[in-house]
């Protein structure tokens, strides 16, 4: 391990290619709140296999376990080559009799101890949520980390949006700097408040859905009321809710990440499950997200066999690059602009991965990468060594989320090529169902009244 003179970083080099996009020449920049990759040399060639000497493939641990673990673990490992740089440590905890990981066990199941009262109360009519006079539908997920939640939830703004409907988004406002209890994001005709005080995904919807009302509060049954009190709204929309069952939803559609398969193993914090799987049952749909790969999509469906019934709607969902949209001067681009350009990617969502690959599918020559924790609050020397590293390396853009740029631009200076990958929710299967759903609920007359359920 190596000192790099320009900035206080931890330096070590990849040894796997293991869901490194076929390449592992990458040196391992590790500080404080993020982890990124650099090019580098001496880097074992792909054709190695990546298992060769390796410590998982010593004690028989699958990698794509590992590599969830050691997400899990530490959020410091948001990138391919950095889980495996981590790989001694975290194949350790992992192996079978370990005293640690007997803690997880232990800690999952006082976990799940706390979670199944709640559950309970309401499944057994002892608690009541609250009951809005209008539509409302849930966007949720079992798992904690990103299942693309946001889109789906721009896709089914923007489905209600078609059929004449006036509709409401509301979020928690995850990790926004406002104490107050409501937050007007947008009025549906103009955006009121920025990602700092109103949270990054709920900024970003009212930008995507100009004609939706957005707002964010703890409180969602309050901040709906308030809400109704001042616009004619009869569907809202609750970013990130299906745990949130204080108020009532005619609607659950719950997200399954298909490349997330070992998240489903079990509760926090030896797995990623927030709840048990068996909370499923409540759920109206069932959406598999990044349902690239048929194979991830049956190992989830396996997974879900026991749970999944005839009367759930199942569905699949794939991620697309749209559009690629200039951060300091919005100019926009089809998402080919991009193809054959080296670029450097800065990201702070909750599956980097997953944006890696995106921009390596949609021909985008990968560099580098800086990958932040989720809900990260960039500063201007981040800002400042993450150019510094895009100039060494010569690349020509600096691609990031469209969840970033809006925290970027204010620290970026006019003549900076940094470009925001704009993605839309394309749904691959059961299209219809979900379609349907919707309407056959948007037909259905709702009571009057803001009543417990």
């Amino acid at each position: 391990m190596r000192r790099n003179r320009d900035a206080p970083f931890r330096v070590r080099r990849c040894r796997s290619s293991v869901r490194c996009g076929g390449s592992c020449s990458h040196r391992l920049r590790v500080a404080g709140g993020f982890v990124g990759t650099s090019p580098g040399r001496g880097g074992r060639s792909p054709d190695s296999g990546g298992q060769s000497g390796s410590v998982a493939a010593e004690y028989g641990i699958d990698r794509s376990l590992f590599v969830e673990r050691a997400v899990s673990f530490f959020p410091v490992c948001r990138i391919c080559a950095a889980a495996r740089d981590c790989e001694a440590v975290i194949v350790a905890l992992l192996r079978p009799g370990d005293p640690v990981r007997s803690w997880l066990s232990g800690a999952a199941f006082l976990y799940g101890l706390a979670v199944r009262p709640r559950m309970w109360a309401y499944d057994c009519g002892w608690k009541k949520p609250v009951r809005l006079p209008c539509r409302v539908v849930s966007v949720g997920n079992l798992t904690v980390g990103g299942t693309g939640k946001t889109p789906m939830v721009i896709l089914l703004t923007e489905w209600l949006q078609a059929q004449g409907h006036r509709v409401a988004v509301l979020s928690r406002g995850y990790k926004r700097t406002s104490t107050a209890a409501q937050v007007l994001v947008s009025d549906g005709e103009r955006v009121l408040a920025g990602p700092a005080e109103a949270g990054d995904e709920p900024y970003l919807i009212a930008n995507r859905c100009p004609k939706a009302i957005v707002a964010v509060g703890a409180d969602r049954a309050a901040v709906g009321r308030w809400l109704l009190d001042r616009w004619p709204i009869n569907w809202i929309v609750l970013d990130d809710a299906f745990q949130h069952r204080a108020l009532y939803r005619d609607l659950d559609v719950v997200l399954i990440d298909a490349m997330d398969a070992t998240g489903l193993d079990g509760l926090l914090p030896a797995g990623r499950l927030r709840e048990p799987l068996a909370g499923l049952r409540r759920a109206d749909a069932v959406v598999i997200t990044r349902a690239d790969s048929e194979r991830d999509v049956a190992a989830v469906r396996a997974r879900l066999q026991a749970v999944l019934t005839g009367n759930l709607v199942q569905s699949e969902v794939i991620f697309r690059p749209d559009e690629v949209v200039s951060v300091m001067t919005g100019v926009r681009h089809a998402a080919d602009w991009c193809v054959g350009k080296k670029a450097w990617l800065v990201s702070g969502i909750g599956n980097s991965e997953s944006f890696r690959r995106l921009a390596m599918e949609n021909g985008v020559q990968v560099l580098g990468e800086t990958a932040f924790a989720d809900h990260y609050v960039y500063r201007s020397e981040d800002v400042d060594r993450m150019r510094a590293q895009a100039t060494r390396s010569n690349v020509e853009i600096v691609l990031t989320t469209e969840k970033d740029a809006g925290k970027l631009a204010p620290l970026l200076m006019p003549d900076d090529s940094w470009w925001a990958l704009r993605l839309r929710a394309d749904v691959r299967r059961g299209q219809d169902a979900l379609h349907s759903l919707l309407c056959e609920f948007s037909d259905t007359p709702k009571p009057k009244g803001d009543v417990r359920a």
